[in-house]
């Protein structure tokens, strides 16, 4: 189904583990990696954080091939793969048991019907001391539900706010 709709693109038929964090299909879902592009969040201009008046200086972009989350904080990513999401399939995704154990936690939406795009990520750091992140590599888990029947109103039919983002999208009213 992945390739028949071109769900997943690129789309890795198995999944890469040797030396990297694992990414591609698994066994009932498929590994997402992140792109080397970050948003990391920073009290320095001292901004409150309001998802109605997002203020951009809460942000400082930063690429590579790897990113530092300070201690209590998060980072703003996206994914590597672009997602077209069929009209009668909804997915939920959860973070990686590898960032899991070390206090890294992914907070990702559900992929709706006919929602398509990279998907943003927030990716927090819940200890006390900076946390490590890698660019290209998996850091979560989408789970694909089919449903028996089409929905009524798609993603794509509400006109959804976030339809086909291209790069890290901030908090739209």
């Amino acid at each position: 189904m992945a390739k028949e709709h071109q769900m997943i693109v690129p789309f890795s038929e198995r999944q890469i583990k040797k030396g990297v964090i694992s990414y591609g299909l698994s066994s009932y879902g498929y590994d997402i990696r992140i792109a080397d592009e970050f948003k990391v969040f920073t009290n320095v201009n001292t901004t409150i954080v309001d998802p109605k008046n997002f203020d951009q200086r809460s942000l400082i972009g930063v690429k590579g091939k790897f990113c530092l989350i300070p201690p209590n904080s998060f980072v703003l990513a996206r994914t590597v793969e672009y997602f077209r999401i069929p009209r009668n399939i909804l997915t939920i995704c959860l973070g990686k048991s590898t960032y899991a154990r070390c206090g890294i936690i992914v907070n990702v939406t559900p992929f709706e019907p006919e929602w398509e795009g990279y998907a943003t990520l927030e990716i927090s750091n819940t200890t006390p001391l900076p946390a490590k992140i890698y660019a290209n590599e998996g850091i979560a888990q989408i789970i694909f539900l089919e449903a028996d029947e089409i929905c009524e109103v798609s993603y794509k039919d509400k006109k959804g706010k976030y339809q086909a983002q291209k790069k890290i999208t901030l908090p739209k009213l």
